[in-house]
């Protein structure tokens, strides 16, 4: 973005609201760190910005917070921090985890700053937030430890060398078929969060009663459990909906690893949660991959913007759990759509700022899932931008096509999908009928 874009973008940023950054900042109220944005960053920033993890400036104490305020300021009010890049003005606003600020937030941050960003009373500071060690889950303080640890053989990366697809495999310890409530993947060895670009966990098995997902062999992804990749956490399906392991199933490893300059090992492993013996979910769910235009249908001509489409029918009504827009460096935005049985079109979500540094998963609430009906068309829209004015673009005067590389492209929306049948469906219609 240049200069004199940024400059528009902030002017209008900072009218947005039920009031103006400008009214806020005549408020008599004082604002300080401890009182008023310790909780703020607790909430939205600290896990990453802490000692230890991936940020590269720990916001936690009011000393470390100080030199960054004007900094903070400018990210905020850009909404470039915390990295939430879904539009918040069309498609569904209710997410399990979104840690987008609000406008009142926003506000709070700029009028400390430009107040002087005071420190305040200490004693007005909320207790510091206990966060999970590197060595251990994300999911462990709501499901304690999982029931199955899952390591890929671990790779050593040179510190200078062409990206790797390091792809091993590790067979399910399992006897008998199990269900999955919740899965987790993440980086293991020390350092390998560094050389991960992500890690896909493919779930190898004899399952002849999965249901298809679409028309297209390209959106029918049954065999992915689950992928990593920053901003990523961990999937805990609904109540009563899960994933089937079977017994002499393996998982597949597909471990993207690029060099930083030194050498480091990358390791990565799944924690899955399962189900009770015995408990078997009504539903089952499947990550599926919905294309955009792949493979040699995916051209991008040198110092150009290109918006790219792909269409998959639904074959059975299904509910979908969340969106995360998979592209590269060129990666724009991408819209997920539905085109209805009766014509009708409904925008599902508009990812309008991709970032490559952040593979997002916008996780839809529970209550605010789309629901489609059998015969639905999945529109993915992709925009990518080969062009200078793309600050991530390593050389716009490249051509661009599908590829695995970092320097390829690929435009793909990964949903958990869960299946449910027609009566199902007719019944969440009725419910639901005046909402829509």
């Amino acid at each position: 973005m240049t200069y004199r874009r940024s400059i528009f973008a902030i002017a209008a940023i900072a009218a947005m609201g039920g009031r103006s950054v400008a009214a806020d900042l005549t408020s008599a109220q004082p604002v300080t760190f401890s009182k008023d944005i310790a909780p703020i960053l607790q909430e939205k920033c600290q896990t990453c910005h802490r000692e230890g993890s991936m940020a590269p400036m720990s916001l936690v104490t009011y000393q470390e917070t100080r030199p960054w305020a004007k900094a903070m300021r400018q990210r905020v009010i850009t909404r470039q921090m915390p990295p939430w890049h879904l539009d918040k003005t069309v498609g569904v606003q209710k997410f399990k985890n979104d840690i987008s600020l609000s406008d009142d937030q926003i506000a709070t941050i700029v009028r400390w700053t430009d107040t002087g960003a005071a420190e305040g009373n200490p004693r007005d500071l909320p207790p510091p937030k206990q966060w999970p060690k590197d060595n251990e889950w994300q999911a462990t303080k709501e499901l304690g430890e999982p029931d199955l640890i899952i390591p890929a053989e671990p790779y050593t990366m040179p510190a200078h060398h062409q990206d790797v697809w390091w792809r091993p495999e590790a067979k399910i310890p399992l006897s008998e078929p199990r269900w999955v409530r919740a899965v987790e993947v993440r980086p293991a060895a020390p350092g390998a969060r560094k050389i991960v670009h992500h890690a896909v966990a493919y779930l190898v098995q004899d399952d002849a009663d999965a249901p298809a997902a679409g028309a297209s062999a390209d959106a029918d992804r049954q065999g992915v459990l689950m992928e990593w990749a920053i901003g990523k956490s961990y999937d805990l399906y609904r109540p009563d909906t899960g994933k089937l392991l079977l017994p002499g199933s393996k998982i597949s490893w597909d471990v993207h690893i690029h060099a930083v300059g030194e050498e480091l090992t990358a390791g990565v492993e799944l924690g899955v949660w399962l189900y009770k013996k015995g408990e078997e979910p009504k539903y089952r769910t499947h990550l599926t991959a919905f294309p955009g235009k792949t493979g040699p249908n995916l051209d991008i001509p040198p110092n150009s913007l290109i918006e790219s489409e792909g269409f998959t029918v639904l074959k059975q009504a299904a509910i979908f759990e969340n969106i995360q827009p998979h592209m590269h460096l060129r990666g724009k935005a991408m819209a997920l759509q539905a085109i209805l049985p009766d014509g009708t079109t409904q925008m599902v979500s508009y990812v309008g700022n991709f970032n490559f540094n952040w593979m997002n998963n916008y996780i839809y609430a529970d209550d605010a899932a789309p629901v489609f009906p059998k015969g639905t068309v999945i529109k993915v829209t992709a925009w990518h931008d080969n062009t200078k004015d793309n600050l991530f673009n390593p050389d716009p005067d490249q051509w661009v096509g599908y590829g695995h590389r970092t320097v390829d492209e690929m435009a793909h929306a990964w949903v958990n999908v869960t299946y449910i049948s027609d009566e199902d469906y007719s019944a969440w219609a009725s419910q639901h009928k005046a909402k829509r």
